[in-house]
């Protein structure tokens, strides 16, 4: 497993006192300049956010589960491991595809007396606590430097409220322990998951192996991308678990059984978000193979959003088409979500102003994306003021410079969208794609036709 850590400008997630490099890291990464107007057709991995609800729902279902073209990435590969160690049984399937093999997953007897690496995984670290309380012995869950910054007192809350016993030292974040009796009674709760949406879809991806289901019941300010929701909604009623939404911000879990399934993971649309954007950066077409016509992603919302900044977006039943001049306008954009720092980076090279509001929850993310993103675009010269939920991005000249990534796969990427215009940018660690987009370097080079083979094997 990498250990991340961060040496760069004034932000620092990591604390003032991180300062070392990873052991072994090659150093920077010289984001190509686009050369022409780009042609370009290409495959993107399964989404991280579908595969990882499918691979807990597998491991509570009453029979096995196969999952189909499941993304391979350092966040799966933490979940498959966590979920190992509890009593599940995860094969890979012979004949593998372009980017990895298929998974059988059989559940089991949820087991404790293990520790679970949560890594920089907000999926591992906030789905698995309420499956680690169906277990039977003690859990502990810890991660990478970074991630003991991410919030998880609503996690720590809502499982001590379900009447869980859990040790984490007053800190509301990792690491923490739970010991679990091998069941949770369930019943009605209220949580305040204003700082991310993964606190409700970890509860409601356990609720109907509580013994009286689960009333959930949201207090606080709105909840962030609720579209993450409605797929933890979608993936529950595949498997014969109908959730209730009686009214906003309350959520009814029936207790019944989980069933086990064949699903095919759809491709992950926010990570086919960069190489969309690069369209209108450089001119050019490029294509995303395999796009769905009906999806509950976020990054579906990317085909109105580049066409509002200037792109031509043409969909068929399988294939989702970006063409670009190379002119890029600003826009005003509510709740981008995790399709943030790929907007922000065209917007810093945009003709015209842009305001992002409705983010102000991705200052809990891999790192405060918001506080990121502003210091790294100044940093080449750009005009980014930080708002309270969200930025303003003026359009100047940018120069090259170092691109501090902060081990967030999301930084690192936006980083090569905006060197893609601008000379000289270097990633400082764009091995931290690994987490959800183990290929990107080879996709990259792909879309820019330097055309190199796939290996569905990257480190990440």
């Amino acid at each position: 497993m990498q250990v991340f850590k961060y040496s760069g400008p004034e932000f620092n997630p990591f604390g003032d006192d991180a300062t070392e490099l990873v052991e072994g890291d090659p150093g920077p990464w010289a984001a190509p300049v686009a050369t022409g107007p780009l042609s370009a057709s290409l495959s993107i991995p399964g989404s991280k956010s579908l595969t990882n609800r499918e691979l807990v729902l597998a491991a509570l279902a009453d029979s096995p589960s196969t999952l189909h073209a499941p993304l391979h990435s350092r966040d799966t590969a933490l979940m498959i491991e966590a979920l190992r160690s509890l009593g599940t049984t995860i094969t890979e399937l012979p004949d593998p595809g372009v980017f990895g093999a298929d998974l059988l997953v059989t559940p089991g007897e949820l087991l404790g007396g293990t520790s679970i690496d949560c890594g920089l995984a907000g999926t591992v670290m906030r789905f698995l606590p309420p499956v680690a309380a169906l277990a039977l012995g003690p859990v502990a869950f810890d991660g990478d430097e970074a991630a003991r910054s991410r919030p998880m007192r609503t996690t720590v809350d809502s499982l001590r409220a379900l009447g869980v016993d859990v040790n984490d030292d007053g800190r509301g974040r990792l690491p923490f322990s739970l010991y679990g009796t091998g069941r949770v009674a369930g019943g009605r709760i209220e949580i305040d998951a204003s700082a991310s949406s993964q606190f409700v879809s970890g509860l409601l991806l356990a609720g109907a192996r509580f013994d009286d289901g689960l009333e959930l019941r949201h207090v606080g300010t709105a909840v962030p991308s609720l579209a993450h929701i409605a797929m933890t909604i979608a993936t529950l009623a595949r498997r014969g678990v109908d959730v209730k939404s009686p009214e906003p911000g309350v959520w009814l879990v029936p207790h019944g059984a989980i069933a086990g399934i064949e699903v095919a993971i759809e491709p992950d649309l926010s990570n086919a978000g960069p190489f969309l954007a690069a369209a209108l950066v450089a001119g050019g077409s490029v294509t995303i193979t395999g796009w769905p016509r009906q999806t509950t992603q976020v990054g579906d919302e990317l085909a109105g959003i580049l066409a509002s900044m200037g792109a031509t977006v043409e969909q068929t039943d399988d294939a989702l088409t970006v063409t670009g001049t190379g002119a890029i306008h600003g826009i005003t954009l509510d709740n981008a979500s995790e399709l943030a720092p790929t907007i922000a980076a065209l917007a810093a090279l945009a003709d015209s102003e842009t305001v992002l509001t409705g983010i102000g929850h991705l200052r809990g993310h891999e790192t405060d994306r918001l506080a990121a993103l502003a210091t790294e675009i100044n940093g080449l010269g750009g005009d980014v003021t930080e708002t309270e939920d969200g930025l303003v991005i003026r359009p100047t000249p940018l120069h090259g410079g170092l691109w501090h990534s902060y081990a967030d796969h999301r930084m690192a990427t936006a980083g090569a969208i905006i060197g893609l215009a601008v000379p000289g940018v270097e990633v400082d660690d764009i091995a931290s794609t690994g987490k959800t987009l183990p290929q990107f370097v080879s996709l990259w080079n792909s879309t820019l036709g330097a055309a190199l083979p796939i290996d569905p094997l990257q480190v990440f």
